[in-house]
């Protein structure tokens, strides 16, 4: 019996899973689901980092240490692209919208990072001032 309900739903499960995971989000999709939101992502079923969305594609992006880098995304094809003031190499991700949340591979590669929305916050990021020598 419960054979028969497994794959009587089978063909409903089917096109979710595509729909969820199958095509990566435009730049317009991706800023629609998080301007004026903190997220939090987790890789590997630990905690990665936070990024905060605002207006213009700007963002802040922490690993969670106090240390913040302020930044701006861009689309470029397939990847959504990040630019921080003190790495001026664009971090690329290809984003998809999985049902849960957003799922993030970098460069768009399989066996590469891969991070999994964790939650939104409603609080600030914690960020402590530059480091000052004495």
């Amino acid at each position: 019996m419960l054979q028969r309900i497994a794959i009587s739903l089978l063909p409903l499960l089917t096109p979710l899973a595509a729909v969820a995971d199958g095509t990566p989000l435009t730049g317009e999709e991706f800023d629609a689901l998080t301007r004026g939101r903190t997220l939090y992502f987790y890789s590997n079923g630990a905690a990665y980092g936070a990024e905060r969305y605002r207006d213009d594609r700007e963002v802040t992006w922490t690993f969670l240490d106090g240390q913040c880098k302020d930044g701006h995304w861009y689309q470029d094809g397939p990847f959504i692209c990040f630019v921080y003031d003190e790495l001026p190499d664009p971090q690329c991700w290809t984003f998809y919208n999985s049902g849960s949340g957003l799922r993030a591979l970098f460069e768009g590669r399989d066996g590469e990072t891969e991070l999994y929305e964790a939650g939104d916050a409603s609080e600030p990021l914690y960020c402590v001032g530059p480091e000052v020598g004495v």
